[in-house]
């Protein structure tokens, strides 16, 4: 195969000389770079990007760790992410995980081998040791709160916006609310849960284990949800769904079994989804896009600085509570 001195030695120049012409260096003579041109024209050159990367110290390649490509949430971050790469001539490495710890590891080691340039972690099932033993291999953010940590992040306080949404619908007149949540292992459900618990407490409320619905993801977990609360003896009048999608299983699910919203049973969504609005859910506004490009940025354009910063949300007000 032709290499680069071949290349020169065709068009009688010098190895740099070849080298400013493939990178469009400004300071060459329009002679000598015509005379690469075709020198690599009749020879075939083709440039050996690994080795490129390799003496640039960069491979422009961005690792994504998501549990679901699928999934609304995530592909509004990944969008975020990538119309940002794209900005900037990156590319993304995505990682699907389904929360299986040894997948999430993968996209580790390809940062510690230098095979990406920095990692994203949308959501993760790793430990915090885990990712504390990979910070010096290259930028790593994570799509939480890592407030007293020495790692970058963007996230929204879960805590505060789900106290928040809870007092709503406790000042609309529920005493009796529950919530939905995909997984209880996260973090970002940890802060959820603390709120509800530390919420019941401040109003005297009992605690009721039924009200808690889990591996809530998609449409049809909605439907399961309108079931469960069909058999209840004392159900929820109100829920806190952290899925629009789920809320508007809940919804279409509801008005078949006769299960009136937002007369028997109240809701707030969260994210804002396209499907929020086209059913008139009252949802907690997330500008999913926008945390997935600032993700990108803190990773590439920011990565020697560590840093953790706070989006904010807002109440969509619709016609479910």
């Amino acid at each position: 195969m032709t290499n680069i001195k071949d290349v020169a030695k065709m068009a009688r120049v010098s190895v740099t000389t070849v080298s400013r012409v493939l990178n469009n260096h400004p300071y060459v003579s329009a002679e000598k770079k015509n005379a690469v041109l075709e020198a690599i024209r009749q020879s075939n050159y083709q440039q050996n990007i690994n080795a490129v990367h390799l003496s640039m110290g960069k491979t422009f390649l961005v690792g994504v760790v998501v549990p679901f490509i699928d999934h609304p949430y995530f592909a509004l971050l990944i969008k975020g992410i990538a119309n940002e790469a794209l900005k900037n001539n990156y590319k993304l490495v995505l990682f699907q995980t389904n929360y299986v710890e040894t997948r999430e590891l993968e996209a580790l080691q390809m940062l510690k081998q230098k095979q990406i340039d920095a990692l994203i972690i949308c959501s993760r099932k790793c430990t915090w040791s885990t990712i504390e033993a990979y910070l010096h291999f290259g930028p790593i953010v994570l799509c939480e709160d890592t407030r007293g940590k020495k790692v970058s992040s963007i996230f929204v306080d879960h805590y505060k916006s789900f106290f928040f949404s809870l007092d709503y619908l406790y000042q609309k007149g529920h005493h009796k609310i529950g919530y939905c949540i995909g997984r209880k292992s996260g973090t970002n459900s940890r802060n959820r849960e603390l709120a509800y618990n530390n919420f019941l407490e401040n109003y005297h409320l009992p605690h009721e284990p039924g009200y808690i619905f889990e591996d809530c993801l998609n449409f049809e977990d909605g439907e399961k949800v309108v079931e469960r609360i069909k058999q209840m003896t004392n159900p929820p009048t109100a829920l806190l769904v952290t899925s629009d999608e789920v809320a508007a299983g809940i919804v279409t699910c509801a008005q078949n079994l006769d299960v009136s919203i937002p007369d028997d049973l109240a809701l707030i969504g969260f994210n804002n989804q396209p499907i929020a609005k086209m059913m008139n859910i009252t949802t907690i506004e997330i500008p999913l896009e926008d945390m997935g490009r600032k993700l990108f940025l803190q990773g590439i354009i920011k990565n020697e600085e560590v840093s953790q910063t706070e989006i904010p949300v807002k109440l969509i007000e619709r016609r479910t509570v």
